[in-house]
């Protein structure tokens, strides 16, 4: 439990519990037998599809370290008449974008990002997503996010009305509560490898 002692600023609540949480999620992928990891989470349950329109297109991100898998779901996508989006940004100061991952089978084509993860080039089209599936340190039943920091996803979203955001990630990184600030945006569900929690259903 995070102290609630001063300084009990909403940056720091946050920094503590990011911290907490990303060692319990290290910890629990550790545990998990190697066989077992390539079989979760490896495409997206029935009601989540529903959410995500034939033909439409899907930004997801390339998972790093001890993060839910999105992989699989970014090859059952491609596979089913969806595009697939990933972020890309061109520098540290640079805003975040969305550009095609045209075969989510091949790796080769994307390069690291300045935040270490594989991105698109920037010779890939721009992608406008319908659906994003955003990864998270921490979540909470209502649908309510704590991402890395940086705040890129939250500013994707407010200038992209009406785009629908789903969370990904494992069960030790559900939260009872988080604080929330005003430009925190929050998911219209997030899957775990055992249920789907329905938050901001639109």
């Amino acid at each position: 439990m995070v102290d609630p002692s001063p300084p009990n600023s909403l940056t720091g609540r946050k920094a503590l519990l990011r911290k907490a949480f990303r060692e319990a999620r290290a910890e629990h992928v550790d545990a998990l037998p190697q066989n077992l990891r390539a079989l979760i989470l490896n495409r997206p349950p029935a009601p989540v599809v529903e959410m995500i329109p034939h033909g439409s297109a899907v930004g997801l991100y390339y998972p790093l370290g001890a993060e839910a898998p999105s992989l699989g779901w970014a090859r059952w996508l491609a596979e089913n008449g969806r595009e697939v989006a990933l972020p890309r940004f061109a520098s540290r100061s640079s805003a975040m974008e969305f550009r095609t991952w045209d075969n989510p089978f091949d790796d080769g084509e994307l390069e690291e990002g300045p935040y270490r993860m594989l991105q698109p080039s920037g010779m890939a089209n721009f992608a406008a997503p319908e659906v994003v599936i955003v990864p998270l340190i921490a979540f909470t039943q209502e649908g309510h996010r704590l991402g890395q920091g940086g705040g890129h996803y939250d500013r994707w979203l407010a200038s992209h009305p009406g785009t629908r955001a789903i969370g990904l990630a494992w069960d030790c990184q559900l939260a009872e509560e988080l604080p929330i600030e005003g430009h925190d945006q929050p998911l219209s569900a997030v899957v775990t490898p055992t249920r789907i929690y329905h938050g901001a259903m639109d």
